[in-house]
């Protein structure tokens, strides 16, 4: 018995075709045979046949793949600082909510010694002196980070005095 498809050609073909076999018998490798992105033809060795090639088209394949090579580095370095990124910008909201935790405690601890102060003394001596002790802390902390700002200095001095190098080691001995 005959199924309903035998002695069926594939649609467009002639009777009689028949489809390549998908096994060659010999393996051909086609990324040895050629190297770089233009394509240049290799010998067996695997060095690329140069022979017949101008300088000019060489130079050109070389600047070429300098100019790949930079962009793919490029773009290495941006994929990475960008996850660098990520992961600081989330350390960042940590300190962040830290902070906003530590505000907290030190809020309630100025109401706990406020009202604790309050028991010995009249309620509004007693916000006074916190309030003083609070005003004390930050005048102390405005010194150091004024005492700090002064000795920031705004003039990258090793990269000047690179910088001014520069053109004495371009200009010929």
């Amino acid at each position: 018995m005959s199924t309903p498809y035998s002695g069926a050609s594939a649609a467009g073909a002639p009777q009689g075709y028949a489809p390549p076999d998908p096994t060659p018998t010999t393996q051909q490798n086609y990324a040895a045979d050629y190297s770089g992105e233009m394509g240049t033809p290799t010998t067996d060795a695997g060095r690329p046949d140069v022979e017949g090639t101008s300088v000019g088209q060489l130079i050109g394949e070389v600047t070429k793949d300098l100019s790949t090579l930079m962009r793919q580095e490029l773009e290495l370095a941006k994929v990475e600082v960008k996850a660098e990124a990520k992961k600081a910008g989330q350390g960042a909201g940590m300190f962040g909510a830290a902070g906003f935790a530590g505000y907290m405690v030190l809020m309630f601890l100025s109401f706990a010694l406020w009202w604790a102060l309050a028991n010995v003394m009249d309620i509004g001596l007693a916000a006074l002196i916190v309030a003083v002790l609070w005003g004390i802390v930050g005048a102390v902390a405005f010194v150091m980070g004024r005492k700090k700002f002064q000795q920031v200095n705004p003039k990258p001095e090793r990269t000047v005095d690179t910088l001014q190098q520069v053109p004495g080691a371009l200009k010929p001995n």
